[in-house]
């Protein structure tokens, strides 16, 4: 529309050229020009560049306090206070103890657009720290009826900075920004403790979606076996749904020396485990997507010559499709319900979800690629195989068309076979890669303010 009142072309004049080649090649001038200034009008304002390089130093010395004060999920309550404050001194609109102690920020554009949320997870993990750095963590608390040490072993104060940083200069860049920026800075995605509410569900339970509308949500995490200045992704389904699950065998005790007189749910037990096997190995269609069914615990007895009277399993079953994931439920439960009666003992099955199947919406990828290699550069956006790994931003997507994507945290010389894995006390990221984070999190801002229209 820009572009129509500004050039005005007199074709009725006497000088305008008639014939039908030199119109199509005048016409054909005009579309150039024309989207041409479409794509100036998308452009960052001039003070992005400057504005990124600004923020960078605090990226790292955010980050680097939040790692030497680590806290579990639910327990985030430092964190999320220091997130808060930070936040209302630069001037935005601030929602605290959101699912407990949660932050949501609210910055409006002075630009008229959609309503984009840019989630991060603050929580860290029950590891005791072995890295040799200057701000490892020293921190220790109760976990399970143990003393423990607490870690960001999986990069939530990676993400947790990123996010505050691209809060900084979208405020700072605030008249040119189109639409309406919700930050979701989320507790608890590593699993609230016991038996309570928590993580993404409970945000988005108590509104944060909701006022104002969220239209779309991005999200991205940190990988240390991904090269910094890379960001990698999947279209459909990326990352596993989890859930966990209890299986409680009941047998008869007796001495161990007399098994005939008992009835083993032990015995039971280990053939329930090799049938849960077969459930992945020779019942699913793993050709359409993977499944993982794995026993990490086994509760039993007290004593080498007594036989118990029961045996307790826990464990988790990853799946890439929302159907299989009801099947294999289905599976299990029959599964252990008739090796058990088999054996004589009985079994009770209890499964709990965690997470949905992480799902990108294949329309909102399709339009914001693009963005994120703008962002990122040529060559440095890749697709990659699902991840068997699961992530509760999987629930955001229940509620919006969401999009998440991995950023590299491997130093570049460093061997993906050897880096440190998450979860682990070895864990261990290159810092130099977070202003790619508030850049690609920015250019989806503006871009896809721009392709809405």
């Amino acid at each position: 529309m820009i572009f129509w009142n500004t050039i005005h072309i007199p074709l009725e004049s006497s000088n305008f050229p008639r014939s039908k080649s030199t119109y199509m090649r005048l016409t054909f001038l005009i579309f150039v020009l024309s989207s041409s200034l479409v794509v100036q009008a998308q452009e960052l304002p001039a003070s992005y560049p400057q504005l990124v390089k600004d923020i960078t130093p605090k990226l790292v010395e955010w980050r680097r306090h939040f790692h030497q004060n680590p806290e579990l999920s639910n327990r985030e309550f430092k964190t999320g206070a220091y997130i808060a404050d930070y936040l209302k001194s630069i001037g935005l609109e601030v929602k605290a103890n959101v699912a407990k102690t949660g932050v949501v920020a609210i910055l409006k554009g002075g630009k008229p657009g959609p309503v984009v949320a840019l989630r991060a997870d603050i929580d860290a993990l029950p590891v005791t720290e072995r890295v040799n750095i200057p701000f490892a963590s020293k921190v220790t608390t109760e976990f399970n009826g143990q003393t423990v040490g607490v870690m960001h072993a999986c990069g939530h104060d990676s993400h947790t900075s990123i996010l505050m940083g691209t809060a900084t200069i979208l405020k700072k860049m605030q008249a040119d920004v189109p639409g309406t920026i919700v930050f979701l800075f989320q507790p608890a995605e590593e699993g609230a403790p016991g038996n309570e509410e928590g993580g993404a569900s409970l945000m988005i339970k108590e509104g944060a979606l909701d006022n104002p509308k969220v239209e779309a949500v991005f999200g991205l995490h940190i990988n240390s076996t991904i090269p910094v200045g890379e960001i990698q992704y999947k279209t459909g389904a990326f990352m596993a749904s989890s859930d966990w699950f209890k299986i409680v065998v009941k047998g008869q005790g007796g001495h161990g020396s007399k098994p005939w007189k008992a009835i083993d749910p032990i015995a039971s037990a280990s053939q329930i485990i090799e049938g849960l096997q077969h459930i992945v190995s020779r019942q699913m269609e793993l050709t359409k997507a993977p499944v993982v069914i794995t026993v990490g615990a086994i509760q039993s007895g007290v004593r080498n010559n007594i036989i118990p009277e029961t045996c307790e399993m826990l464990g988790t079953i990853r799946t890439l499709d929302s159907k299989m994931q009801k099947e294999v439920h289905e599976r299990i439960r029959n599964t252990v319900k008739y090796i058990a009666a088999s054996n004589g003992t009985e079994a009770d099955v209890t499964i709990d979800t965690k997470t949905l199947v992480t799902y990108n919406d294949p329309e909102l990828v399709k339009l914001t690629l693009p963005f994120l290699e703008k962002a990122a550069g040529k060559g440095k956006v890749v697709t990659r195989d699902w991840d068997t790994g699961a992530e509760d931003f999987s629930f955001y997507g229940e509620k919006a068309p969401s999009f998440f994507f991995y950023l590299g945290g491997m130093p570049k010389d460093q061997d993906a076979n050897k880096a440190p894995q998450h979860h682990t006390a070895d864990f261990y990221i290159d810092e130099s890669g977070f202003d790619l984070g508030v850049k690609a999190f920015c250019q989806l801002v503006f871009d896809y303010a721009k392709a809405k229209k």
